[in-house]
């Protein structure tokens, strides 16, 4: 079967919608749901669940990058990845390789992914971007920091971390319709900082790039709710109705169907119309 490419989705205004990216996480340690699709069989089961949800793209990571979490050697993120990776490719729907390595990138996109999201914004491992170039697919360049830092102007340094990353897009010879940009929700930001980047995310858009919005289950809404992770649905569907409306071309999420749902609403919303409903559909 050949890969399925992933065309990035138009601006609302074009009559767009955001794209709902499904998080298939094959470690036993992510934050959320570590290790309950770790084996390839459960990975599988959980991709197929994703697209029969309505994904418009899957996002495989075999590393996890929750804090504190213990990098992975290159050899152990692909021995993760192989058993399920062509298995996912081949479900027909866009797959995204989320590894901040220019190797593991190289072989996932050598098998047909679609598409690289690195947490690193192509700023730690060198070799990235020219991977990236080689590969010809769409990159996420999301912002990070090493550790939070209460006392910066966070929306300024998420545009210096986005120059740098688009300079070295550039000279690697990524075109600009191939980038993508992700504040990074919950990566060296204190919880007020999150919820700075979420009142003005639609300052990104001077940037003239996709962004990426990726709150879902993150400790932003569970230091609000004061609710687990595993109860974090409903402000997760927050987030992320307020990072759309904001101008968010994509959603990373763990929970597919509500947030299709909720993406349906919002496009009627912003239409001003609701799509024909099919014969005998429930009043």
């Amino acid at each position: 079967m050949v890969p399925t490419p992933y065309t990035l989705p138009l601006p609302v205004s074009a009559g767009g919608r955001p794209h709902v990216m499904g998080i298939l996480n094959v470690t036993p340690d992510s934050f959320s749901d570590g290790g309950r699709h770790a084996a390839a069989d459960a990975a599988l089961a959980h991709a197929q669940a994703m697209v029969a949800e309505g994904a418009d793209i899957l996002d495989i990571g075999a590393e996890s990058t929750r804090p504190g979490a213990l990098a992975v050697p290159e050899a152990e993120e692909w021995a993760r990845l192989e058993p399920v990776l062509s298995a996912v490719i081949a479900l027909g729907v866009p797959v995204s390789i989320d590894t901040y390595k220019a190797s593991i990138a190289a072989r996932a996109c050598a098998l047909g992914a679609a598409l690289v999201n690195d947490v690193w914004g192509l700023q730690k491992d060198p070799a990235m971007a020219d991977a990236v170039a080689a590969a010809g697919v769409p990159v996420v360049m999301m912002h990070n920091r090493r550790e939070a830092d209460a006392g910066i102007d966070i929306l300024s340094d998420i545009d210096r971390f986005f120059e740098r990353s688009m300079t070295l897009a550039e000279r690697a010879g990524i075109p600009r319709s191939r980038q993508i940009l992700d504040p990074g929700f919950g990566f060296g930001k204190t919880m007020d900082q999150n919820y700075q980047i979420l009142n003005r995310l639609e300052t990104l858009a001077k940037h003239g790039l996709p962004i990426l919005a990726g709150a879902s289950r993150k400790r932003m809404i569970g230091a609000v709710l004061d609710v687990p992770t595993d109860e974090r649905l409903f402000g997760s569907l927050a987030v992320h109705l307020l990072a759309a409306a904001k101008g968010a071309a994509i959603l990373r999420v763990h929970d597919v169907r509500p947030h299709v749902q909720a993406m349906a609403i919002l496009a009627a919303t912003r239409a001003e119309h609701v799509p024909v409903a099919p014969e005998g559909a429930r009043p």
